[in-house]
């Protein structure tokens, strides 16, 4: 609803614009992310994560956002990156709120999206149009009647959490403008509508909490997590070992785990199509360009594994060597796929071995009842500091610095009574 009010307020439904613009459709969707981030992609497709609704406050600040992608379409952004750059399907997570900063890079890397590839993931647009939208989305959200400036108070969120996490870069580095420059613009610009005219009255702060009250916080554990060495899936009811040092991402369709050096990567994925162990294997052992050095039963198994290390080159020239196992569990198999270069394999082996090796049924009674952490609209029965309304123990995967940052207040800050706050239950 904040969305199509907004963009009615845009240059893509004002009178005179071309009708091949004011009738292209738009469509507003909650994407199923941790991630604090929104974007815009070429066709009026416009996202917001779950985890930038639980650091909004209010409707207004949420407009001033979605003002910001639609302003990347309307100014066609993401097309005229499309016709300069190749870069496949990076380009369409152009117009991203956040930088490079917030997110980091280790997943691009291990993914093989280094360098160039990196940035143009997470600064795909150039800084004027970035400032550009900022500016029309300050307009856009204005002339909806939202309080524009409030958009302010999620850049400064923005800043908290990128100082937190260490790894903010400089201005000068990033297409994105700083977060505390864009707030400093954005109370400005708002200010300057306020001039002309435009009264600004709507906050929707009780509405906007309504409608986020029990909203996800973080990864879903019963998508799998990790603790203890082990990943472990609730839903599924499998766990593997993860390897000493190594990092897990844990993804909709596969589960990719590499070292920190990057150098050798393993990929575990449910496997269709395939009725045995065997044939499992046999979809990548068949592939063109793919050497079979071993294939073999894994003795001793009772999940039916299947063993096959092979090899393959690049065009470049460099050989790689995979360690694939397929096992089955309940009515489902399962594969492990992990390589390095031919050259670094033996320090990897090991290491690529203990994932499958270890796979086997979760009986755990409290990982396979473990529930996600939600957030919870909770109103203030007495006047105090944010953190004495903080439930003690807190959850796992929260700390209070970053839930403080997610109520826009520090851990401080003396709450009066009555008020509704955002907290993790």
């Amino acid at each position: 609803a904040v969305g199509e009010t907004v963009l009615k307020e845009s240059h893509l439904r004002r009178e005179g614009t071309k009708a091949m613009f004011a009738n292209s459709p738009f469509t507003f969707r909650v994407l199923d992310s941790p991630v604090i981030n929104a974007f815009a992609l070429p066709g009026g497709y416009n996202y917001v994560t779950r985890g930038i609704l639980a650091h909004l406050e209010n409707e207004a600040q949420l407009a001033m956002v979605l003002g910001h992608e639609v302003a990347h379409v309307a100014a066609r952004h993401a097309s005229q990156q499309a016709l300069t750059q190749q870069a496949g399907s990076l380009l369409v997570i152009g117009g991203a709120v956040l930088t490079e900063s917030i997110l980091g890079k280790g997943g691009a890397q291990v993914m093989e999206l280094g360098g160039g590839a990196a940035q143009l993931l997470f600064l795909s647009y150039s800084r004027d149009a970035e400032s550009e939208s900022d500016r029309l989305g300050v307009e856009y959200a204005a002339r909806a009647g939202y309080l524009a400036g409030e958009g302010a108070k999620f850049f400064t969120s923005l800043k908290r959490i990128s100082e937190a996490s260490g790894q903010r870069i400089p201005t000068h580095l990033s297409s994105h403008p700083d977060p505390g420059d864009r707030e400093v613009d954005i109370v400005r610009r708002s200010e300057r509508f306020k001039e002309l005219g435009y009264a600004q009255e709507k906050i929707g702060r009780d509405r906007y909490l309504a409608a986020i009250d029990g909203i996800m916080l973080g990864e879903n554990p019963r998508e799998g997590f990790t603790k203890d060495g082990l990943f472990m899936h609730p839903d599924l009811k499998f766990k593997f070992s993860v390897p000493n040092g190594w990092s897990v991402q844990n993804g909709k369709s596969a589960v990719t785990l590499f070292p920190a050096d990057q150098k050798a990567v393993l990929q575990f994925t449910m496997v269709s199509d395939v009725t045995t162990p065997a044939e499992a294997v046999d979809q990548i052992g068949n592939q063109e360009g793919v050497t079979v050095v071993d294939r073999q039963a894994v003795a001793g198994s009772t999940l039916g594994a299947f063993r096959m290390i092979a090899e393959v080159a690049d065009d470049k020239g460099n050989t790689y060597r995979l360690h694939v196992v397929a096992a089955k569990l309940g009515n489902s198999i399962y594969r492990f796929t992990g390589y390095s270069l031919k050259a670094d394999f033996d320090g990897y082996a090991t290491a690529l071995a203990i994932p499958s090796t270890s796979f086997s049924v979760l009986t755990d009674p409290a990982a396979l009842n473990i529930q996600p952490t939600r957030l919870k609209v909770f109103t203030t029965p007495r006047q105090g500091r944010f953190s004495s309304f903080l439930p003690n123990p807190l959850p796992v995967n929260l700390t209070a610095d970053e839930i403080a940052i997610m109520n826009q207040v520090n851990l401080d800050d003396v709450i009066p009574a009555g008020v509704k706050i955002k907290i993790p239950n």
